[in-house]
């Protein structure tokens, strides 16, 4: 059986935000940009090979992860350096992929339960 962890009680204010953060990690193709990121700091051109997304799409979901902070943009030159803001982007992706490779037990984890 699992332990339960203390997740912070907040306000609604800060669990809209908490949902937007959700929904922004919502498709695989940030999924792949910021697992890149979590690897290596990176340009678009790079990301783009990368991931096999185009450069176009990669620029599209850069300026969308950028816009909720998960991703910063350093200049060298005349390139543009994309990077994760900090680690606490990186531990909840690996949070979510290890969650999704725990194998089905029947019961929730948080509270011992048959499942439905």
């Amino acid at each position: 059986m699992h332990e339960c962890l203390h997740v912070y009680v907040i306000d609604d204010v800060h669990l809209e935000k908490v949902a937007e953060l959700f929904k922004m990690l919502g498709t695989a193709s940030r999924l792949r940009i910021l697992t890149e990121l979590a690897n290596e700091p990176s340009s678009v051109g790079s990301l783009a090979e990368s991931t096999r997304l185009s450069q176009p799409l990669v620029s599209q979901h850069l300026r969308v992860l950028r816009g909720i902070n998960l991703v910063t943009v350093s200049r060298s030159g005349r390139d543009a350096i994309y990077s994760l803001s900090d680690d606490h982007v990186a531990h909840v992706i690996n949070d979510a992929i290890s969650h999704t490779q725990e194998p089905a037990t029947g019961t929730t984890a948080a509270h011992g339960k048959e499942k439905s």
